[in-house]
């Protein structure tokens, strides 16, 4: 395991409150044709998250800048994995609501600014997740091209969570920033050790 994945995949370890267990890891290389389908489905959403943040907050010139390079970064992940399905002779799924990101959005609050601090904080942690979750698969692959793309995609995750948590900073004051983060943490701990043992990213 490279020095880098090391270090961001103990960073998140420090952010997220309830670590993903062995048996997810199991589940998934055991089944991974599955999990490629899945984590094709969840680039693809991504981008499409980043083009929604565009749409709804076109005045806020810094987010903006920052989503259209997220989309288009989502995006070309979503085009690897695909490259990784086809030369699996796999094909695209039909999408599926993914629970995990249905209720960490419940906890979006109503108000135009709350809203868009929930949406970044919420963000910022589903991309946590993301990290130590793709940083489990990247070790537990064997040496090799596929393995090289995992870890890529891990320090993918972990620059996105920082970006997110950045954004967030721009537009709220610190103190603000830190206490909604501090209970969407505790609120995705108890999310995340409430999911389904599968072959998918959530």
């Amino acid at each position: 395991m490279s020095t880098i994945i090391s270090n961001e995949t103990d960073e998140t370890a420090n952010i997220l409150r309830y670590a993903t267990p062995k048996a997810w890891v199991d589940t998934v290389m055991a089944d991974f044709d599955t999990f490629l389908q899945d984590h094709a489905a969840a680039e693809k959403k991504a981008s499409g998250m980043a083009m929604s943040m565009i749409s709804h907050y076109p005045d806020r010139i810094k987010m903006i800048e920052a989503m259209t390079e997220l989309a288009v970064e989502e995006l070309s992940h979503f085009r690897e994995v695909v490259k990784w399905l086809h030369r699996r002779n796999l094909t695209l799924t039909a999408d599926s609501k993914d629970h995990y990101v249905i209720a960490m959005r419940q906890h979006m609050r109503n108000g135009t600014e709350v809203y868009l601090l929930d949406r970044l904080i919420i963000a910022a942690v589903i991309e946590a997740r993301g990290c130590e979750r793709f940083g489990l698969i990247a070790e537990a692959l064997a040496a090799g091209p596929l393995q090289h793309f995992y870890r890529a995609i891990t320090r993918s995750e972990f620059r996105h969570y920082a970006l997110f948590i950045e954004l967030a900073h721009e537009y709220f004051p610190a103190d603000t920033v830190n206490e909604r983060l501090d209970f969407i943490l505790d609120a995705e701990a108890d999310i995340a050790a409430q999911l389904d043992t599968q072959a998918a990213l959530h």
